[in-house]
C-alpha cells in the first residue's frame, strides 16, 4: 500500500478490511513500528476495518527534525483517520500510542467511539528521565539504550524471552532522531486533567512484568475514566501484542463484543 502524503509529512499506513466494517485504529509504541500488530490482527473478529501506521520518526514514515510535540503526533493520527474516512472508531494505543489516543479522544470525539489504553498512562516517566535517554541515544545511537529498554519491556529475564529477537531488532532499527523526537513528546505530556474529562468506553490493559508503564500506573490512569474495564496480563511486559498475541487478541475481542462494536 503506498504511503500517505500529507502536506508536510509522508506517513506509512495500512488499512484493511471492508469499507463498511467497524473501524479499529492501532497506534504502536515508541521504538517499534506497525508490525507489532502482525500476529494480533488475524486473531480479531472478521470484518473489522483496521487502520495502522508508523508514527512520524518510525518505521517507513518520514523523520522530520525533532523534537516533536504531542499535539503534532495527535494531529498525524487525526489526519490519517480523516484521509481514510475513518470515524466512530475504537482507538487502541500502546505506550506513546496510548497518550496519542487520549489526546485524540479529547480533541475529536467524532473520530473516537471507544479507547483501548494498553501499557500506557496519562503521564509516562519524568522529563529528566527522558532527557537522559535522549542524550544517550543522540550520543551513541539506539544501542545505548537497547539492554535497559529490553529489561523494562520484558522483565528481569529479558535475555531469554522469546519475544526478544523481534523487539530488539525493531528497536535497533529505529531512527535515533525519530526516537528522540517522540521521546521529547512523551516528556512534555501530562494528560491527567484532560483524560479525567473523558466518559467514553475504555479498556485499560497492563502487563504484570512491565517496567515501562507498571500495572499500578496503568490502573491509576484507568481510574480517571468512569466505567472503565481493566485487564492485567500475567507473565507479560510492555509489548503484549508481540509477547502473547492470542491472549491479547482475546481480551480485545471481548471488549469489542461487550461494547457492541462487532
Amino acid at each position: 500500500m503506498p504511503p500517505v502524503f500529507l502536506p508536510d509529512l509522508r506517513l506509512n499506513a495500512e488499512i484493511s478490511g471492508p469499507l463498511s466494517g467497524p473501524p479499529l485504529v492501532l497506534i504502536h509504541a515508541l521504538g517499534t513500528n506497525m508490525r507489532i500488530w502482525d500476529e494480533v490482527i488475524p486473531l480479531l473478529p472478521p470484518g473489522l476495518r483496521v487502520l495502522r501506521f508508523d508514527l512520524r520518526g518510525h518505521g517507513a514514515s518520514d523523520v522530520p527534525p525533532g523534537p516533536y510535540a504531542m499535539g503534532a503526533l495527535i494531529r498525524d493520527a487525526e489526519r490519517l483517520m480523516d484521509h481514510f474516512a475513518v470515524k466512530d472508531a475504537v482507538v487502541l494505543g500502546l505506550s506513546i500510542g496510548g497518550l496519542i489516543a487520549q489526546g485524540l479522544a479529547v480533541k475529536r470525539l467524532d473520530l473516537v467511539r471507544a479507547m483501548i489504553l494498553s501499557n500506557t498512562a496519562a503521564k509516562i516517566g519524568r522529563p529528566e528521565q527522558w532527557q537522559a535517554r535522549i542524550s544517550a541515544i543522540e550520543a551513541t545511537g539506539m544501542s545505548a539504550m537497547a539492554d535497559a529498554t529490553m529489561e523494562r519491556w520484558l522483565g528481569r529475564r529479558w535475555r531469554d524471552h522469546p519475544a526478544l529477537p523481534s523487539l530488539l531488532t525493531a528497536f535497533l532499527a529505529s531512527d535515533p532522531k525519530g526516537w528522540a523526537g517522540c521521546a521529547a513528546a512523551i516528556a512534555g505530556t501530562d494528560f491527567f486533567e484532560t483524560t479525567a474529562t473523558l466518559t467514553l468506553p475504555t479498556l485499560a490493559i497492563a502487563g504484570a512484568n512491565d517496567g515501562s508503564t507498571p500495572a499500578d500506573l496503568v490502573r491509576e490512569t484507568a481510574d480517571l475514566i468512569r466505567g472503565h474495564r481493566f485487564a492485567l496480563m500475567r507473565g507479560t511486559g510492555h509489548i503484549p501484542p508481540v509477547e502473547k498475541p492470542a491472549e491479547y487478541a482475546a481480551i480485545l475481542t471481548q471488549f469489542l463484543t461487550e461494547i457492541a462494536h462487532v
